[in-house]
This record gives C-alpha cells, structure tokens and sequence, in this order.
C-alpha cells in the first residue's frame, strides 16, 4: 500500500453488464447501505437515483453513465454506473478508460450474455481489474455453478469462487463465504441490513471444503506464500488469502466470484467488502502513460498528489445549459480557480468550480487530487479525451477510441423558425456524446443525423423535444445516388439564338466517353481551331461541368465521365462567352441522353465481426442483401467478414444482426465505390 492513506483508501471502480442484469439495482443497494440514500430507488419503478434522465426512468435502462462516491469502513468508493445496451457502449468505454477496477455482474439464469462479453473484453483491454457478482440467485432457472462455467468458457477468466450460494431460486437465503469458512444469512426483514455470521450446516461442509481446496490451488499457482503453507498442508489466516486474492486480481491472474440477490437486499455487503478488500487503490496501478506534446517521447506520471497535475477528461454533460465536464485526475492537485493547459487543444482553460458527482446532485468542493473523479464547470473547449495539465510540465494521454456512427436519419424541425435552435441543439448533443454526429446533406440541403443504432437516434430526437423544446419530423435517409454513361459518342451541338435583340453563336464538337469507376470527371481539350481563345475556352469548361452537376436520368450528379473538347465554330461577330457556355452545357447533356446512361449506387465497406457459430446466418443475411464477401479472417473465437454492400440495403441491418447472432454480431460500415444500380 502507498504510504499516501487517502490514495490508499480510494477505489474508483465501474458496474459493468449486459441490460437487464442488474446493474442498477445493485447500485442503489450500495448507495443504501452506505448510507448515500435512505430509500432504496427501483429500476421497475422509475425510482433509480443513477437512472435520472426521463429517458432512463421510462425504459427501465441505463442510457448515460452516472457518478456517485459513498464510503464504506473508512474507503471512499467512486462508482459509476454504465449503460447495457449496445448502442451505449461509448458509456462503458469511456468510464473503462479512467477506472481502476470494474464489478461484472451477471445474471444467474442468462449467464455471460453477448453485452457483457463485449464489456468484459473493453475492460480487458484496458487492464481493469475485476470482481465477478452472480447476481438474481433467487430467480427461477438461477444456476451459480453454470454462469462460473460461462466465466471460464466465454471471457477466458481464471473465476477465484469466494462464496457459494445458501440455497437457490425461493430458498436462497444467503452464502457461504468459503475465506472465512462460514454461513452468511441475511434475515427477511425486507430491507437486508442485518445479516448473521453462523456455522456453515453439516450437510453442506464436504461442498463448502472443496470449494475451498480448488480456492486454494487455484492460488497456489499465482501466489509463493500461498504454495508453501498449501504444500505443508498448514491453515491459512483469512487476512493471508485475502492478501493472495487481492494480489492475484490487481495483477490480472485471477477474478475473485461473489452472488447474491440485489433486488431481495442479499449479498451487497460482503460486495462492498470485496470491492474494498480485493479491487486497487489508484495507488496500486501503474502510472499513467502518455506523450511529452513538444518532443513525442514517452513521459509517466506517478498517482500521487505531489507529481505535476494531470487529468483526463471522459464525459461532457449539458446541465441546464450549462457544460459540466467530468475528468478523473491521474496525477497532482488542483484547486478551485486554477488555470490549466489543454495540450490537445494548445489551449488555457480556468476551472471555475469542482464538483463531487452524486448521480445529478452536486456537492462544490475547493480542490480535487490524484485518483478523484470529479465534474468541472467552466472549460470552454475541452471535449471527451482531452487531456488537462499543468502547463510547466505538459503531457497528453491516450485519448479514448469511438466507434464510427452507422446508422443514418433524415430530420427537420416542425417550425421553419426552430431551424437554428435544431442546430445549436445538435452541437450541444454531438458535444456531449462522440458517437453521435449530425450533418447537412448539400446535395438534399437535409439535415442528416448518425448514430450506433436504432435506439440511439430514437433517444437523441426524445432529447431535442424534452430538453431542447425542438419538435422534429423524422425520415428514412435517402439515398444520394449518381448517374454515368455506358457508351463512347461524338456530339455536335449548334447554338444560334437572338436574345435581348443580340444574336448569338457556338457551334461545338465533343467526345464523351465512360471512365473507371472512382476516376471523377475529366475534360481534355484537343481541338485545333486557332481562333478558340482562353476565355471561350473557359466558358466551355464551366458549361460542362455545371450540365455535370444534373444528370438526365434523375437528375444526380454525373461521375466518371471524360470529355473531349474536338472543334469549334466560331462566329466573328456573334460568338461570346455566354453562347459557347450555352452550348457546351445542350451538348453534354444531349450527349449523354444517346450514350445509354445508367444510375450508380453507393456501395458500402462493411466489417462484420460475428462469433463463429453464427457465421452462417450472417452470410446468408448479407447474400440477401446483394452483398458480395470479400475476405474472411479469423480473431480467436469471432470471424471477421468484410464485404461490398449497396447503402439502401443496409437500413435496419443493425437489428437484422443482432437477431441472426443473438446479439453477439457487431459492425462497422464505411463508404467505398459507387457501382451500377
């Protein structure tokens, strides 16, 4: 333990799951019985102190992530709750990112399920210890033993079993705490703050002993202390296992499994004492690593308060207006009116006050130090993943990766008059949430916004009416798509007109001819009239590609053509800029009616990373779809498909794929080409 008591006695940690496991229902168990709410909120109920976006309250999901601290023997815990649903995964990232441990829970009937696999793996990535809760023992179907399995088999985690279940499904009264070999039961007293520490029953000894013996071995293995008493068959003290446990989860050897029932107030306590007992202090991780801006060399800073300030800011909240900025701080001090440097940004920024996050309460505090996770008002530019520091000493920390949006709609106000307060909400909303990004379609003059999912834009258009007072139309997206020719021909166009009593004349010779898809247009001049001057020429020019940017068909661009300028008549008299612009443009589109046009579509890139058990119906999926598989690869248990996909097939796919692999199937999708239609 660091020498720094306070660091020492800071755990930052995440709830991290599938929807529907529990998570927030485990959260506010622990707000009660640390004495941070004195009613315990239901999710069922819309009462949830961490679900209080309206949103959140009406679904019954988590959606945005919240922050909270409560203390439990002496330890400030910071706790946030994540999102379960795909479309949120940002939450989870993000929060992961500038956590020091993280609680999975899962759900004693489903088991590890698709979410918290992808979870489980984001906090594998960024080396988060972790503390297993086999939550809803007391459900029907629940089967403690099945979900340690799924543990090992699904997330490749060594499981450390600290406790077995006292009962199952209506008699689960309580567990057996296999470190200090005893019977914990929780009275029925509706609330479950009192609990008694008893024998363990005969009849479950021989269970509960072997229990501890694989405990034992599983140790052995990772841990010196632990072989030597273990080998010469002495006992070992609780405080000597705990002290292996701990070691063996801190450094990633080993995830300490706990159960209980959330919702019947049981197992919440000996949670909080694992959380405490078996997760790091910031202390215990390794230092944060980023790079010196100026010179890119590698550069650390230590988790104490006495190195040079640094902090990472991970979310971006709009609170009544007013941009609340939550970082967590790796490294020094920082107090209330300090000015600070943003080195992503080359930019100062001065904190006008800290906050201690309680869901969306708030507490003011003067000064926030190494391994606090706090929200700031008053940084104008810094975004998610920007990293704060102090200016004599900069730093910049690996900012946090998103996905790309991909799913797309079609938006506009109801009021032509709320069109700029549409688009000052679109900023604000794309300011908080990275995955989120909102454009306008030049070729429609629509108002395009894109997401991670179906859900994900449904909520952001709930927001603009709630929060932003903006009522909306939605639409499908519309396909932008593209025209070209299919055939070479040569085109003379004649233009003799009066107009406004002044007769003018062009007469023009042109060649088109189809390019390769992706080559764009090409003009090419090859005639051999020496009277054809440079501003005639560049009449002709801007003609064609203006009769390019409307094709004959339906009127989209033109792509992929070339265009030969052969000859030129010219009049002495009556030729003029304006006639052979006239001209130039009646030729190209005259032309292109004779040379077969077709319409192209674009064609999507998509990557599609999907378990292999499901790899048949995806394909399948994917060939309805005219998709055309590319490459096949393969990454442990998941194949990755890369495709070719027309965008007009892709709308709903995200739906489609979750039901063909059972939610386990991800995507991603870029544009490639444009191809025939």
């Amino acid at each position: 333990m660091a020498p720094n008591s306070k660091l020492a006695k800071t755990r930052n940690i995440g709830i991290i799951a599938h929807i529907d496991a529990g998570k927030t229902t485990v959260s506010e168990r622990i707000l009660y019985y640390t004495g941070r709410v004195h009613k315990m909120g239901e999710v069922h109920d819309g009462t949830a102190t961490m679900d209080w976006m309206l949103e959140e309250k009406e679904r019954g999901i988590t959606i945005t992530s919240a922050v909270t601290s409560v203390t439990w023997h002496g330890h400030n815990v910071n706790i946030i709750d994540t999102p379960g649903h795909v479309d949120f995964t940002i939450e989870v990232e993000r929060s992961l990112r500038v956590l020091d441990g993280a609680v999975g829970v899962f759900c004693a009937v489903g088991g590890v399920e698709p979410q918290s696999e992808t979870v489980w793996h984001q906090a594998d990535q960024y080396k988060v210890p972790k503390i297993a809760f086999v939550n809803k023992m007391d459900r029907i179907g629940a089967d403690f033993h099945r979900v340690v399995k799924m543990i090992t088999d699904r997330l490749g985690a060594t499981p450390l079993i600290l406790q077995v279940p006292l009962g199952c499904e209506e008699t689960f009264t309580g567990v057996i705490d296999l470190v200090k070999m005893q019977a914990i039961i929780w009275e029925d007293d509706g609330l479950g703050a009192q609990f008694q520490e008893l024998p363990i029953p005969k009849d479950l000894m021989d269970e509960a002993s072997s229990y501890r013996e694989q405990l034992l071995e599983t140790l052995a293995e990772t841990d010196d202390a632990v072989m030597n008493k273990y080998l010469a068959e002495q006992d070992l003290e609780p405080h000597e296992l705990k002290r292996a446990i701990r070691k063996a989860a801190v450094e990633l050897q080993g995830v300490p499994v706990l159960c209980g029932a959330a919702l019947r107030n049981k197992g919440i306590q000996p949670l909080l004492d694992a959380i405490v007992d078996y997760l790091p202090s910031p202390a215990e991780v390794e230092a944060v690593v980023g790079h010196e801006p100026s010179s890119g060399l590698e550069d650390t800073r230590p988790s104490t308060s006495k190195a040079p300030f640094s902090a990472l800011a991970f979310k971006v909240q709009m609170d009544q207006g007013r941009k609340l900025t939550y970082v967590r701080v790796y490294s020094g001090t920082v107090k209330v009116g300090d000015t600070v440097y943003n080195p992503g940004r080359n930019a100062k920024e001065k904190l006008a006050r800290l906050l201690r996050m309680h869901s969306n309460k708030r507490e003011r505090i003067e000064q926030a130090s190494a391994g606090d996770i706090v929200a700031v008002m008053g940084l104008k530019l810094t975004t998610t993943g920007d990293t704060l520091c102090a200016e004599d000493h900069p730093i910049l920390l690996e900012p946090i990766r998103f996905n790309e949006p991909v799913i797309t709609m079609a938006i506009e106000p109801k009021g032509i008059q709320d069109q700029d307060k549409l688009m000052d909400a679109l900023a604000k909303l794309a300011d908080e949430d990275p995955t989120f990004k909102f454009r306008i379609d030049e070729e429609t003059g629509q108002t395009v916004i894109s997401g991670m999912g179906e859900l994900h834009l449904e909520i952001v258009v709930n927001r603009l009416k709630r929060e932003f007072y903006v009522e909306t139309n939605k639409g499908k997206p519309q396909v932008v798509y593209r025209e070209t020719i299919s055939k070479t021909l040569v085109h003379e166009e004649i233009f003799h007109k009066e107009l406004a009593g002044q007769e003018h004349f062009a007469g023009l010779t042109i060649e088109i001819s189809p390019l390769p898809r992706g080559s764009g247009n090409r003009i090419v001049e090859r005639c051999d009239n020496l009277n054809l001057t440079e501003e005639f020429l560049k009449s002709i020019e801007e003609g064609l590609e203006e009769a390019a940017s409307t094709g004959v068909l339906m009127g989209y661009p033109v792509i992929d053509v070339e265009t030969v300028i052969a000859g030129v008549k010219i009049h002495e008299v009556h030729s003029n800029a304006l006639a052979f612009r006239v001209a130039a443009s009646m030729a190209f589109r005259n032309a292109c009616e004779s040379a077969k046009p077709i319409l192209l579509e674009p064609i999507m890139k998509v990557e599609i990373l999907v378990p292999e058990e499901f790899m048949g119906e995806a394909i399948g999926d994917l060939n309805a779809r005219q998709g055309k598989i590319e490459q096949i690869t393969s990454k442990g248990p998941v194949q990755v498909l890369t495709a070719g996909v027309p965008l007009s097939k892709m709308f709903g796919y995200s739906t489609a794929l979750r039901s063909v692999s059972q939610g386990r199937g991800t995507f991603t999708m870029q544009f490639s080409h444009y191809d025939k239609l």
